[in-house]
């Protein structure tokens, strides 16, 4: 819905905001599972903690997925399945082995450094696609260009602390990553520079489109993800992965939508 006021559309809610939930939780759980069922050992890990102690749960959770999953897919419409088919492919393959050889299972996600670009262009691509799509409606090329790049620049700022947890079990399974590659606090500091250039993106671009409620929405979302990226304190906090920076992307849709209607409110005050 965010991405539905960010493009000049007003928010509402739409049956393919359901294709997006199900597909991101589908292919989580895909993941997971494939991990569980080919490396018994990662169960032993803290990064699977909570489904080592709820299998039933989990399985469950797969089982659930996967159902919302078809009936979303079967209720979308052929020419946004037709789209997002190359992007499904990619994100199927990230977690589904392709061969198996000497060295063990390989999956897409083992190419040296491509796990957190595949992650942040497949997150920019559909969110900003699929509303586009729907819409039926002709938009401004740089306009589109700029919010798909504002989205993948803050993806990437919020996904590389995920790749730093992880380096222990990634060192383990043989990946490259870049937290493995120039180590903690570079890449921190590549976060960090990832976040600045979503924020001055985001400030050029609504200045041009004049959509100044939108640069207040991003300018309180920059700060607060700032904050949690740079605190060490916050960083070594239990909730701090799949609460709080999983959470900044859900505060930063809630401030472009909370502000719109600010704006609305304010524009039928001056004319009133």
């Amino acid at each position: 819905m965010a991405t539905q006021v960010q493009i000049g559309i007003s928010p509402h809610w739409h049956p393919y905001l359901f294709l997006i939930f199900f597909a991101i939780l589908f292919e989580y759980n895909l993941h997971r599972l494939i991990t569980i069922l080919t490396n018994k050992d990662a169960l032993k890990s803290d990064k699977h903690k909570w489904v080592t102690g709820n299998l039933k749960k989990f399985y469950a959770l797969v089982i659930f997925s996967v159902l919302g999953f078809i009936i979303a897919v079967i209720e979308a419409k052929l020419k946004v399945l037709l789209t997002l088919a190359p992007i499904a492919a990619l994100t199927l393959f990230y977690s589904t082995p392709l061969s198996k050889g000497a060295k063990g299972i390989f999956r897409l996600r083992q190419i040296p450094y491509l796990k957190i670009f595949l992650i942040s262009f497949t997150w920019a691509i559909v969110t900003v696609l699929l509303p586009v799509i729907h819409s039926e409606k002709t938009f401004n090329d740089f306009h589109l260009s700029a919010v798909i790049v504002e989205r993948f620049l803050f993806v990437f700022a919020i996904t590389i602390p995920f790749d730093i947890r992880d380096t222990e079990a990634d060192s383990q399974e043989g990946l490259r990553t870049i937290p493995l590659k120039i180590g903690e606090q570079k890449s921190i500091r590549l976060s960090i520079t990832a976040l600045v250039l979503f924020f001055a993106l985001a400030v050029i671009h609504y200045t041009i489109t004049n959509q100044w409620f939108l640069i207040f929405a991003f300018s309180i979302s920059f700060i607060t993800t700032m904050i949690f990226l740079s605190s060490k304190k916050i960083r070594r906090m239990p909730l701090y992965y799949y609460g709080i920076l999983d959470g900044t992307m859900l505060l930063q849709g809630i401030l472009v939508i909370g502000f719109y209607y600010i704006s609305r409110i304010g524009r039928i005050w001056s004319v009133g």
